[in-house]
């Protein structure tokens, strides 16, 4: 089903989002090259492990040049594709030639802008270019774009780029020196939140960070929204005192979030209990005042937000001070988390991912989209991606698990991700996105079938989607099925129900969930369970349920049994029979 939305294009809070995703969207692709950067400056300069005055020689160069090239290319890039891109890597080169300082920022106007100039330009000319002309067309206005915006850049851009950064760095200092930095945190935890961490971090925080980098040879703003302490903190009072899955979850979340770096796995145990943004808010604050009382810093960001990469980019005997400021915000964090889960008598927690499913149906409902993930026209769905902001962390991971699901189930579609500015709009794609995120993931590829999650990493939907593209397929085959199965099959009394499976286990175990649920709905007490083809032990009341592909082999191991042939284990209808049937030995 095509969901829709409401609240329209114009919403402050998908504006936000919108300038926020494009900021990130330039620095995310170029982390490799300002950790790169940061290694070099860590090992080479004459303060590192390995001072090597030769290989230190690319430090300068490399922040200089090639950084803001690649950002001011990217930047090109998403706006008008390839020619975009190398128009905003040349109109970079004026910012950065026009100015002494590195043009991070410059290169962070220059590129999107020569971007939406290339794009203007071919919407108003491409299509009254003549026949034969267009290569020669197209690389001379190419050409001439980029020199007037270089032009541009190195005689106006450039240098009021120049003096605003200067007028930030000078805040930056004010703010540092007046002890204030912490008091950002009241901001970054609740925003990151509401999905515009990267927006943050790689938009504002990583520029600013790197020009007090340059100077001081680290900075405190790379850490103060990649310091995982705070959402280790909830994931830790969780395991402790937490009910039910959440508590279950929380360990293995754990593992994710602090080691892997993917921080979004704690954000739906915050929003479950809204009182839990007071915890992040003072493990941030907490955390970020032992930071800079103690003088920590990072030479470059640290992406994903793990404590492997955090430690990677602290300075020559920095390690201490940043592992004390991750702890001292763990610690807060967890303290009055858990004061808020003691406090709390009620049992939301009792089924967390009923909890994530509720919320997630309310949000939806709020919007205007449609809580169900039944895909209508199922057949068409040829590629299932998964889009966030950057297209990366969180978006990676759950396209990883759906591609699990989608390979157990025999599916033809292939599974990717991607930030959500490089979505095609295309009738044959279906979107999954989180719900913070599907207005703007409608608005860049409105034909295409969508799917809203609460958490990419713990959603009950996943079984839906899957689910929904079986069933699409399958249902003619099942309608004609049931008459004959009814008419030809007559089970005797049985005790006990097998679903025989190769290596599709996560199938068969979708498929049994779904049957015991049947049978208890229907007062059946026979018990179902799961077994592989190869070690089927069985007596004459033993029934087996198995693909067509399995026919050959069952038979072979268990003559004796009883047998239910279905087309896959996520069958409903076929289940229904199944229980008529078993109904029916009974009389």
């Amino acid at each position: 089903m095509q969901t829709t939305s409401v609240g329209g294009k114009g919403s402050l809070k998908a504006k936000i989002q919108r300038l926020g995703s494009t900021l990130s969207s330039m620095i995310m692709p170029n982390i490799g090259a300002l950790i790169a950067w940061g290694v070099l400056t860590a090992l080479f300069i004459p303060d590192g492990y390995l001072p090597n005055e030769k290989l230190a020689t690319m430090v300068g160069p490399m922040l200089t040049y090639l950084i803001p090239i690649l950002i001011g290319y990217t930047g090109g890039k998403v706006i008008a594709g390839e020619r975009g891109a190398v128009v905003g890597g040349i109109a970079t080169m004026g910012v950065i030639v026009g100015t002494d300082i590195p043009m991070m920022l410059g290169a962070m106007i220059m590129g999107p802008f020569a971007g939406y100039s290339m794009k203007q330009f071919d919407k108003y000319f491409q299509h009254r270019i003549k026949a034969g002309f267009e290569m020669l067309v197209n690389n001379f206005s190419a050409g001439l774009i980029g020199f007037a915006l270089a032009i541009l850049g190195f005689v106006i851009i450039g240098p009021v780029v120049n003096t605003l950064t200067t007028a930030m760095a000078t805040g930056v200092d004010v703010i540092l020196n007046a002890h204030l930095i912490p008091l950002a945190n009241i901001f970054i935890e609740p925003a990151k939140i509401l999905f515009l961490n990267n927006a943050i971090n790689h938009g504002i925080l990583t520029p600013l960070g790197t020009e007090q980098a340059v100077e001081t040879g680290r900075s405190i703003l790379f850490l103060l929204e990649a310091n995982p302490g705070p959402g280790l903190g909830i994931l830790l009072a969780f395991m402790f005192f937490g009910k039910g899955a959440a508590k279950s979850s929380s360990p293995g979340a754990i593992l994710i979030h602090f080691f892997g770096g993917i921080h979004e796995i704690y954000f739906p145990y915050v929003m479950m209990k809204p009182l839990l943004f007071l915890a992040v808010i003072a493990g941030g604050i907490t955390g970020s005042f032992t930071l800079q009382a103690l003088g920590a810093g990072l030479r470059a960001p640290a992406s994903p937000g793990s404590i492997i990469a955090i430690m990677a980019m602290a300075p020559q005997g920095g390690h201490i001070p940043v592992l004390l400021g991750v702890a001292v915000a763990t610690v807060t964090s967890f303290a009055v988390a858990a004061m808020i889960l003691k406090a709390d008598h009620n049992d939301l927690e009792d089924n967390f991912a009923a909890n994530v499913a509720a919320t997630q149906a309310a949000k939806s409902a709020s919007k205007g989209i449609s809580p169900s993930a039944t895909i209508q026209n199922a057949g068409s769905i040829q590629k299932i991606i998964f889009a966030c902001d950057a297209g990366m962390g969180s978006s990676a991971m759950g396209a990883s698990i759906l591609r699990k699901k989608v390979k157990e189930a025999n599916l033809p579609q292939n599974v990717t991700n991607s930030a959500i500015n490089n979505l095609i709009d295309d009738p044959s794609s279906l979107i999954v996105t989180q719900e913070e995120l599907h207005e703007r993931a409608k608005q860049k590829a409105p034909n295409a079938t969508f799917v809203s999650v609460e958490n990419f990493l713990n959603s009950p939907r996943y079984d839906e989607i899957i689910a929904g593209l079986l069933g699409e397929t399958s249902e003619k085959t099942i309608e004609k099925s049931n008459d004959t199965q009814k008419s030809t099959v007559r089970l005797k009394p049985v005790t006990e129900i097998y679903l025989v499976h190769d290596q599709r286990e996560g199938s068969a175990t979708m498929g049994l969930r779904m049957l015991e649920e049947l049978l208890e709905k229907n007062n059946l007490n026979i018990p179902v369970k799961k077994a592989r083809y190869d070690q089927l032990q069985a007596s004459p009341s033993s029934l087996f349920v198995f693909l067509p592909d399995l026919k050959e082999q069952v038979e072979k191991q268990a003559p004796m049994a009883q047998y239910f042939e279905v087309e896959n284990f996520v069958q409903t209808k076929k289940y229904e029979v199944l229980v008529e049937q078993l109904q029916a030995s009974k009389r």
